[in-house]
């Protein structure tokens, strides 16, 4: 629930990482993007982030500048909010969503979910059927319902045409602009979106990379890497906007912490009030949560097996890189399990295992359509 005259929700909050965790692992847990979760550690390895190093998890966030009802999905901070009222109480879900690339974006506006579908079939596109024949990777025209559906279990059908709020099969691409349009979640979180969601829901979507709020009197300001095709008139609404809260409340305002925010944008809400006897301070402070004992989603790797078959992705000098590369193909989408053997100087990055031939040769040829890796195929 949030107040009526309150603009912030959440908390920030800290977790000590444990070996083999990775940052796609940390925030799909805790149901944060790739974006949100590296922006708030610059310099933090995704893939291979040293263990029992302490990160911050941004938990908390600025409601976007619209009206609340329904669905509002944020394009600059990747996360689609669901508004609910109940007399004078509102209720608000957050989760963290994929958007559409440069090329291919995101429409703007209102709309509305015109229809909904649980195990939806993927109807494939033109143009994208033709980009997958350029890379030797040809589609049938429609996808059923399963593991190699990009659509995942549950979808809900804009009032534009064509255009979604969907699951998927590629988890670790929440976070980045990685879809042909469509706005992509979390297979659980589409669940619940789903279920809250009846048709006639109205949709809108937004582009706001710096968002201004208040929580209990205090000015917040949360800065995002803006879009580079965004320009600046962005910015220019938010500071008109901080100056205005000034203004009218009497109450200054850090501008040094103001243009720190902007330049570090690491996606965090951050009290820009002048300090009051480190009350602000203090309301910006981290709790720390507990490392669960599994990780919600963590891809699980199978022992390793004689009598199978493995794919030798690569043989590596370094091993940091090695594991960062078998934690990438551990995340491909849908799985591929990876590990790294190391004998020597040289460190193996292993596929597998497979039951037969074909399993390998599938795993071999997403490997060179999805990372370009020349993969060769060996049996125990």
């Amino acid at each position: 629930m949030v107040a009526e005259d309150d603009d912030v929700i959440g908390r920030l909050a800290t977790i000590r990482l444990e070996r083999g965790d990775t940052l796609p692992d940390i925030a799909r847990h805790f149901s944060l993007g790739i974006n949100d979760i590296s922006a708030a550690n610059p310099g933090v390895d995704i893939w291979v982030p040293g263990a029992w190093e302490r990160i911050l998890l941004p938990l908390n966030f600025i409601l976007p500048d619209t009206r609340r009802k329904g669905i509002v999905i944020n394009l600059a901070t990747m996360r689609i909010f669901h508004f609910k009222r109940n007399g004078k109480l509102l209720s608000v879900s957050t989760y963290p969503v994929g958007v559409g690339t440069e090329d291919r974006p995101t429409p703007m506006g209102e709309m509305f979910v015109a229809r909904k579908k649980h195990r939806p079939t993927w109807y494939v596109p033109a143009s994208i059927a033709a980009d997958h024949r350029k890379k030797g990777d040809p589609l049938p025209s429609k996808v059923p319902p399963g593991p190699l559906n990009p659509l995942g279990e549950y979808a809900l059908y804009l009032s534009e045409p064509s255009y979604l709020i969907h699951g998927t099969n590629k988890p670790a691409s929440i976070g980045l602009r990685a879809t042909n349009g469509c706005i992509r979640l979390y297979p659980e979180d589409i669940e619940r979106l789903f279920e809250k969601t009846p048709v006639k829901t109205p949709v809108l979507i937004v582009n706001q990379p710096y968002l201004v709020g208040r929580r209990e009197g205090i000015v917040y300001l949360e800065a995002h890497t803006p879009f580079e095709e965004s320009g600046t008139a962005n910015w220019k609404k938010a500071y008109a906007k901080l100056k205005d809260i000034e203004s009218q409340s009497g109450i200054p305002l850090d501008w040094k912490k103001v243009k720190a925010v902007v330049l570090e944008a690491r996606g965090i809400p951050v009290p820009v009030s002048a300090a009051r006897d480190g009350f602000v301070t203090a309301t910006a402070q981290p709790i720390r949560v507990r490392h669960p004992d599994r990780l919600y989603g963590q891809p699980e790797l199978p022992e390793f097996k004689t009598d199978a078959w493995y794919v030798l992705a690569a043989s590596l000098r370094d091993k940091p890189d090695a594991q960062r590369l078998a934690a990438i193909i551990n995340h491909q989408g849908p799985p591929i399990p990876a590990r790294v053997l190391s004998e020597g100087d040289r460190h193996r990055v292993l596929a597998g295992p497979f039951d037969n031939e074909p399993a390998a040769e599938e795993a071999a040829r997403r490997l060179k359509i999805d990372l370009e890796l020349d993969a060769v195929l060996f049996e125990t």
